[in-house]
């Protein structure tokens, strides 16, 4: 996840904030991607890095990976840059 992080700081596309967060456990992760393309498609999915990071992801987890698709309802700065 680390080199899908550097990928965005060095592509910057437009239209998509995202954010991985590690769960107390050490090994749970929770991704949330927010796609504010016009034509609603995932930039992420066109980065090398995030292709890599996906291929054979079930294979690495115990759980397979779950999107839930979430409407927003508020948020305070939850994704606003440090």
């Amino acid at each position: 996840i680390r080199e899908v992080f550097a990928e965005l700081g060095r592509a910057a596309p437009g239209g998509v904030r995202y954010a991985s967060f590690k769960a107390d456990d050490g090994v749970s992760f929770v991704h949330i991607a927010s796609i504010e393309t016009a034509d609603g498609s995932n930039p992420l999915a066109s980065l090398d890095a995030f292709k890599a990071f996906t291929k054979d992801i079930a294979e690495r987890c115990d759980e397979p990976p779950a999107t839930t698709e979430l409407t927003p309802v508020g948020s305070y700065r939850a994704f606003d840059a440090k």
